[in-house]
């Protein structure tokens, strides 16, 4: 029997790591208390299918979520990934910001080795842990020779789903992540793990993680918006701001004027969707000064911004070179 795969499992927190006093509540817990040695231990099966290491990377809820985090989860697997014999790394994280992580992972790591992210939307103590099954298989898909060169990937709920691509969709339900443009790349069903598909954008231009992170924020368009929230951005120094529009990418004229402003101010203007799905138009030529701004292509809002804040972290004169920008966009 040849040897199992040595997985290196980094543990942040969130609810697959809380707890409740209650089992029957799935709604009322402490998230991020219960540490990464005891979550292994729950899932037994593992030592059939892994050699499992563990390090307590952080324990925080993910709502909680900070840059130095994501600079120091970002050492950590370029450390274990260095490891010779290391087949894979699965990060267990809180599911609000999970597509976030996950995100800036795609865009700063080349990913020699599986990295997959995986989560609970239930506590470790609830009747109904999602958590132990979710580990498993993240664990599974990590030391699967299929998983390499795909991306940092998601594991969730039995599916398999790019990074660049999930989403959360839902409040609480255990199939809350989704990935509305393409679906899921495959799943998980036992020991049977099936990727039926590579990602369009499987490795990112990879970026440097930011030494330092520029301010970029995300606004909204919808009926009579005002103009105060970006004119206080600018004010304070933001550097870049992307718009979750309306529809295809539409913007209020009342904040066509405001970001025209801004752009002429130095700040770099990105419009997402706030749909959930779909792909924003691409303009021919990108012209602030007619109010004419970046597309996110299809990244939400959320992804959008990561994209924009690492960019500018790289490169701060991005924000006078709209049409590189939007290259960018259209090629992550």
């Amino acid at each position: 029997m040849s040897q199992l795969p040595r997985i290196v499992v980094l543990a942040t927190g969130g609810t697959i790591a809380g707890a409740s006093t209650n089992p029957a509540s799935s709604a009322r817990y402490q998230a991020a208390t219960v540490p990464v040695s005891t979550l292994l231990a729950a899932v037994p099966a593992l030592q059939s299918v892994a050699r499992v290491e563990a390090e307590q990377v952080a324990q925080v809820d993910s709502k909680d979520m900070v840059f130095s985090l994501w600079s120091t989860l970002a050492a950590r697997v370029q450390h274990w990934s260095a490891e010779p014999d290391v087949a894979g790394i699965v990060i267990t994280h809180g599911t609000d910001t999970l597509e976030e992580t996950a995100m800036f992972l795609h865009l700063t790591q080349a990913c020699p080795v599986p990295v997959v992210l995986t989560a609970a939307m239930r506590p470790s103590t609830s009747l109904s842990a999602d958590g132990p099954l979710n580990l498993l298989d993240a664990v599974r898909v990590a030391g699967h020779p299929d998983a390499r060169g795909k991306g940092v990937l998601v594991v969730l709920n039995q599916q398999i789903h790019a990074a660049r691509d999930v989403t959360k969709a839902h409040t609480s339900a255990v199939d809350a992540f989704v990935s509305p443009q393409g679906g899921p790349l495959g799943f998980v069903q036992d020991e049977l793990v099936r990727l039926a598909r590579t990602p369009a954008h499987a490795v990112a231009a990879v970026l440097p993680v930011p030494a330092r992170w520029p301010d970029v924020e995300i606004i909204a368009s919808y009926a009579q918006p005002g103009r105060i929230a970006v004119d206080a951005m600018v004010a304070a120094g933001v550097k870049g701001l992307v718009v979750a529009a309306a529809g295809n990418g539409s913007v209020h004229e009342v904040l066509i004027a405001a970001l025209k402003d801004a752009a002429a101010a130095g700040v770099a203007v990105v419009r997402s969707s706030r749909t959930g799905a779909g792909h924003v138009a691409i303009p021919p030529v990108v012209d602030p000064d007619a109010g004419v701004f970046l597309s996110a292509a299809d990244l939400n809002p959320y992804k959008a911004r990561l994209l924009l804040l690492v960019a500018l972290a790289q490169e701060p004169g991005l924000a006078a070179a709209p049409d590189r920008l939007q290259a960018l966009f259209a090629s992550v």
